[in-house]
């Protein structure tokens, strides 16, 4: 074969990938041309990737309003080992086992990423847990630190304990000296304990605002991570002058008439915010909760359990299946 002509061909690799909005049936796992990398850039060999309602909720249309174009490469978080470095990148090198979010594109063998949003692995994690850690801990972390300014001592409700972003939350919380009550249906009671929160509220048994006015005080902070009524009845909770933050409702002015603010997180990269996880995880101060490993064969079964609100820590994709 000429040798240029075996230049020009490209490495394949499996990616999910959507070319309008719909349902599971616009999801397909294809195979494409593995993508080069640019300057400031790293590309990842993705041995796992975490599976987070933001992706088939940009399945569903959302990919519209944050202005993507298709075809979207679908996947916001990964796990994996550094191949080929992009000019200028001296912070990461090759062979490095990383860890961070992505814009799109995790769902794939291959990633290119920003080497400034991929941070090294904490050496305890195996990269199924590691994949499980980045964008819920940064969403907790931004949410509550970030925007509430969550400090020690302080009282604050989670209200949906037990998903992925939930679970970081009460153990980010704990680790900064909160009093945390932790919302969830009771099967999930003894799982939330396990994780530090102080206290513990079956949604299904009663009214959760019924019982924290029962308890001795409202509450500072709110971490709304269910929205809808849940996300409305929560303002109730908090005492004057306090927060609300959501990372799924869409506040208007609702939270005037409670005289509390309210803010939405949107989860960004931050590689010094997951330094410091990645302190807490290796001080085993936070643990990661997978609910199941599935191959990526089989990311419409994970966007289906995703959808249902009903998983325990993380759904992971490993690649390397």
């Amino acid at each position: 074969m000429n040798e240029n002509m075996s230049e020009n061909i490209r490495e394949k690799m499996r990616a999910v990938v959507i070319k309008q909005y719909g349902n599971n049936d616009v999801v397909n796992c294809i195979v494409i041309d593995r993508p080069e990398v640019g300057d400031d850039e790293v590309l990842v060999k993705v041995h796992a990737a975490g599976v987070n309602p933001v992706d088939w909720k940009i399945r569903d249309g959302a990919g519209e309003r944050m202005g993507m174009t298709f075809p979207i490469h679908l996947g916001s978080e990964l796990s994996g080992t550094i191949v080929k470095l992009g000019h200028g990148v001296t912070s990461l090198k090759q062979g490095d086992a990383v860890y961070g979010i992505v814009k799109s594109g995790a769902f794939a063998d291959y990633a290119v990423v920003k080497a400034a949003d991929m941070v090294i692995k904490p050496a305890q994690l195996d990269f199924i847990h590691a994949a499980a850690v980045p964008l819920a801990s940064l969403t907790a972390w931004q949410a509550m630190f970030d925007l509430a300014k969550l400090a020690s001592g302080q009282r604050l409700l989670i209200t949906g304990g037990s998903g992925g972003v939930g679970s970081m939350a009460i153990q980010l919380a704990k680790a900064a000296g909160a009093h945390v009550t932790a919302m969830a249906s009771g099967r999930n009671e003894e799982f939330i304990r396990s994780l530090g929160a102080d206290a513990f509220i079956d949604y299904t048994a009663q009214p959760f605002e019924q019982v924290v006015r029962d308890m001795t005080q409202d509450m500072d902070v709110v971490f709304d991570t269910v929205g809808g009524d849940t996300f409305k009845r929560a303002l109730s909770t908090l005492k004057k002058g306090g927060f609300l933050v959501t990372s799924v409702a869409f506040p208007k002015d609702e939270g005037l008439q409670h005289g509390v603010d309210v803010a939405r997180v949107q989860c960004k990269p931050d590689s010094g915010q997951l330094e410091s996880i990645s302190q807490l995880l290796e001080a085993g101060k936070l643990k990661t909760h997978i609910e199941t490993v599935l191959p990526l064969s089989k990311i419409k079964e994970a966007f289906e359990l995703s959808r249902s609100g009903r998983t325990r820590g993380k759904i992971v994709l490993s690649l390397d299946v």
